[in-house]
């Protein structure tokens, strides 16, 4: 060994050495330097203490996941199509129109395409949906929540009074909903609404709210007397979509079918509306016998009682219901025939008690014709009676005059200028119509039959007729043929009826109105406490 090899050795060894001193040393001194890397604590995967407050909530929130657990899979995306004769001139006089068209360019059909929501009802494959969902429509496609589709669905029925349709489509062992009985339910329960809002892209969504109302009438929805308007009133969040979806209570049970909404833009803004599921019950089981529903009817349109109304006919101020009989639906009336009064309160059916218009309308619409109803009414002066009265089939005309909301009416220019008259006692200004008014306006028939009447010429603001009785401002036109009863069709009728009216008294106006767009008019009972 050299002895270049040697002292190389020596000094690795000597380094060695001197490595392992300066390792102790530091030890001793606690001089080892610490790792930088940050250590990450262990993430608990549930609170190791519950909480009893928050319990009841965590409760409902498990049964809202599952009901919609039990309901979702029966519900499904309804899509409709429609095919027009594409028009974009139609605004245009048809003289006109093919100078708008581009040259050699054909008009092409035009499909219109909508969509909804429908669940099932049946392990065979009904469906119940709006009838505004599918009415028109040239094919009418399903799909289901586990993503199977079916194409050109039949049609079974539809209902545009009700707004309610039922499909059917061909398949065996499908999920269906439990019904519910929407006559029990109350307002504040818990709702979830189940659909397809704006479209398919946000399909078989749940929202949750409370049963906000019932007995909801929608203005501006009603075409036509026989339409039946009952709404439960929902803050779920409903939207364009949602339509013909099921509003489900907190068992699990559907309720309503969702079918419009209140908004000033077409979207939800907090006011829902279903249909209460034991009329859409009765309307399915029609449809599906029969294809169509038959209405029936006792030739009476009503209007809801108010305070003044009660207060004629004797009913305690605790217990205002019911519903006022305005006028006959026409002379083939099985109420007039029966002995039912214009002003008479009617407050029960068959024992059923009458608090709004619709129900009346639910109770003798899905009798069958030829059915007797037992009407229990209240009458000025003579109290509380009960008659029988056969029911009839509702034909067309009478859609027209079945049923208005108190205080409606078309615009309407009058037909008399005649210098103006006040009536201290009812707050109005009244004419007598003259033999020219009568004879020039074939509105006017009925008061010309009746031997005349009084023109409402104005309406005082602080007197008990405002907002009850319309004029020339107004655009309705109203004439007065009777007061407690008591013809006013002059003058010296008129006077005579109302000399002895005193401070606190109710008085009954029978009344004859029409508006500007409407061909004939309609009688209704106005109620004023002076």
């Amino acid at each position: 060994m050299s002895v270049r090899t040697r002292d190389w050795l020596k000094f690795v060894s000597l380094v060695g050495v001197a490595f392992v001193f300066g390792l102790l040393f530091a030890s001793a001194l606690n001089l080892t330097p610490k790792s930088t890397a940050a250590v990450l604590p262990t993430l608990p995967t549930q609170a190791q203490t519950p909480i009893p407050a928050a319990r009841p909530a965590a409760q409902l929130g498990d049964a809202f996941v599952a009901v919609s657990n039990r309901v979702r899979p029966a519900v499904v995306y309804v899509s409709s199509a429609r095919t027009e004769r594409a028009d974009n001139n139609s605004q245009i006089p048809a003289p006109f129109r093919d100078f708008f068209q581009t040259p050699g360019q054909p008009r092409r059909p035009q499909v219109e395409e909508g969509s909804g929501t429908g669940f099932i009802v049946s392990t065979d494959g009904y469906i119940l949906t709006n009838n505004h969902v599918v009415a028109g429509a040239d094919r009418v496609n399903v799909k289901l929540f586990d993503k199977r589709e079916f194409k050109n669905v039949r049609v079974v029925g539809t209902d545009p009074q009700t707004d309610v349709a039922v499909l059917k489509i061909d398949a065996t062992n499908l999920p269906t909903v439990t019904l519910g009985n929407s006559d029990s339910t109350n307002i504040g329960e818990w709702v979830l609404a189940i659909g397809n809002p704006l479209g398919e892209e946000f399909d078989f969504t749940v929202t949750a709210g409370i049963v906000s109302a019932k007995g909801r009438p929608l203005i501006g929805l009603a075409r036509g007397g026989l339409q039946i308007q009952d709404f439960i009133q929902t803050d779920a969040a409903i939207n364009p979509g949602n339509s013909g979806g099921p509003l489900v209570n907190i068992r699990g049970q559907v309720i309503g079918i969702n079918s419009a909404i209140a908004s000033g833009t077409g979207y939800y803004t907090g006011y829902g509306f279903a249909i209460p599921i034991n009329l859409v019950h009765t309307v399915f089981d029609q449809l599906v016998t029969t294809g169509h529903v038959t209405r029936s009817v006792i030739g009476i349109s009503v209007t809801d009682a108010g305070e003044a109304d009660a207060k004629a006919v004797g009913l305690p101020d605790s217990d205002i219901h019911g519903v006022v009989v305005d006028d006959y639906t026409g002379e083939n009336s099985p109420a007039k025939d029966a002995g039912i009064e214009q002003g008479d309160v009617i407050t029960a059916l068959d024992g059923q008690p009458v608090s709004y218009t619709a129900q009346l309308q639910q109770i003798i619409g899905f009798k069958k014709p030829g059915d007797k109803v037992a009407v229990t009414f209240w009458r000025q002066g003579a109290g509380q009676k009960t008659i029988s009265v056969r029911v009839i089939g509702a034909t067309a005309d009478m859609d027209k005059t079945a049923a208005r909301s108190k205080g409606n009416g078309d615009s309407d220019e009058p037909a008399s200028s005649t210098p103006k008259s006040s009536t201290r006692a009812l707050g109005i200004g009244v004419q007598p119509l003259t033999p020219d008014d009568l004879s020039q306006d074939n509105r006017l028939a009925r008061v010309a039959s009746f031997g005349g009447g009084m023109v409402v010429t104005n309406v005082s603001p602080e007197g008990p007729a405002y907002g009850l009785l319309f004029t020339e401002a107004d655009g309705v036109y109203s004439v007065i043929m009777n007061v407690n009863g008591k013809p006013t069709r002059n003058w010296e009728e008129y006077r005579a009826a109302v000399k002895d009216l005193k401070k606190g008294q109710v008085v009954t106006l029978r009344v004859f109105q029409f508006g500007r767009n409407s061909d004939g008019g309609q009688e209704r009972i106005v109620r004023l406490e002076l």
